[in-house]
C-alpha cells in the first residue's frame, strides 16, 4: 500500500546540479537550419567544430540546410522490393526458364 509520500528514494541535495556546480560550459554558437516545410531549428555546437551541412528537422524529420532560400529537397522514398523483384531486374524470363529447366533436370537425375 502506498503511504502518502509521493516522493520516494530522494534525499536533501539530490536535485539537479547548477552550471556553477558542474564547471564552466564550453563556448558555443548556434547555427540556423531550415527544412523544406519552413521549420527553423537552431542547435548549438562547440565553437571549435565545423557544423554539419544538414540537420534533421525535429518537427517533421526532413533534412534541413543552412540556406533559407534553398533548403534540401525531400528524400526520395523508394518502395520496398522483394528478393524476387531484384532477381527479375537482373534476369530475363528466358534466363529464368533456362535456370528452372536446368534445376529440374538435376532433380530428375538424382531421383532416378
Amino acid at each position: 500500500m502506498a503511504a502518502g509520500n509521493g516522493i520516494r528514494g530522494t534525499r536533501v541535495g539530490a536535485g539537479p546540479m547548477r552550471w556553477a556546480e558542474r564547471g564552466d560550459q564550453a563556448p558555443r554558437r548556434s547555427i540556423t537550419y531550415w527544412c523544406a516545410n519552413g521549420h527553423v531549428t537552431e542547435p548549438a555546437f562547440a565553437v571549435e567544430i565545423t557544423p554539419p551541412v544538414t540537420w534533421d528537422c525535429p518537427r517533421c524529420g526532413l533534412p534541413a540546410g543552412q540556406d533559407r532560400q534553398a533548403p534540401p529537397e525531400r528524400p526520395r522514398v523508394e518502395p520496398y522490393k522483394s528478393h524476387l523483384a531484384y532477381v527479375k531486374e537482373r534476369r530475363s524470363d528466358a534466363d529464368g526458364e533456362a535456370i528452372l529447366q536446368e534445376a529440374l533436370a538435376r532433380m530428375r537425375q538424382r531421383c532416378s
